[in-house]
């Protein structure tokens, strides 16, 4: 049976010792007349299904629907998770390998800043002849089903830092990895540009949650 005083668990037990609707429970602080904090907790874990991370794709508002959860609770929940994803990508950021072998190398490298976006987000790697990161460029942001990544803008950015080649990630908010006409037209048109330019597209990889698409694993580069 979970503990009715989360805080004094924590403390005595630390907070690995909390279940997800105890940790939730902290940060809503105190629940409202015949609502008590738990069960608001509760049903903030109940609209996400039990899964942390499409919680922490909702906006503030997303979190201010239950009954109870008013908006500076709502934008203390969201910093909260905001905070612990960037933990995450700090840690990965001092783990990571700076040398790209493989289509992994990259998603490892960008998981964690694509995966959970609720829009989607067009990055480049830049990288020198070794194939060593020389820069992580995001090119465009844009809506749930799109973004605008325009290959002036993209050889732009990797001419000016003389870049030796170039990968090019997005993600799919969606959670499919499979590629869209639109994904497979762009690609032909960096691949071209690369080519002419000196500076060619060494793969494209599409993100989506725990899985990914490779445009050079697919033969498709």
């Amino acid at each position: 049976m979970e503990c009715e005083k989360p805080r004094e668990k924590m403390l005595l037990d630390g907070a690995q010792s909390l279940s997800d609707r105890e940790l939730l429970s902290i940060l809503i602080g105190s629940g409202i007349r015949g609502r008590p904090v738990h069960r608001l907790a509760q049903e903030l874990l109940d609209a996400a299904k039990g899964d942390l991370a499409s919680l922490s794709k909702m906006p503030p508002e997303g979190y201010a629907l239950v009954n109870g959860i008013g908006i500076a609770k709502a934008v203390q929940i969201s910093a909260a998770l905001e905070l612990g994803r960037r933990r995450q990508v700090s840690a990965k950021v001092r783990n990571r390998n700076e040398i790209i072998r493989s289509s992994k190398d990259v998603y490892d490298r960008l998981v964690l800043k694509l995966a959970d976006l609720g829009h989607e987000e067009f990055w480049i790697l830049l990288l020198r002849r070794s194939n060593a990161v020389m820069s992580e460029v995001m090119i465009s942001r844009g809506g749930l089903t799109g973004t605008v990544a325009d290959p002036k803008v993209i050889f732009s950015k990797a001419l000016a830092m003389r870049a030796a080649g170039i990968v090019a990630i997005h993600n799919h908010p969606s959670g499919n990895s499979n590629p869209s006409r639109a994904d497979r037209e762009l690609t032909k048109n960096l691949q071209w540009a690369g080519k002419m330019l000196d500076c060619p597209l060494l793969d494209h990889l599409i993100v989506a949650g725990d899985d990914y698409f490779s445009f050079a694993d697919a033969g498709e580069l």
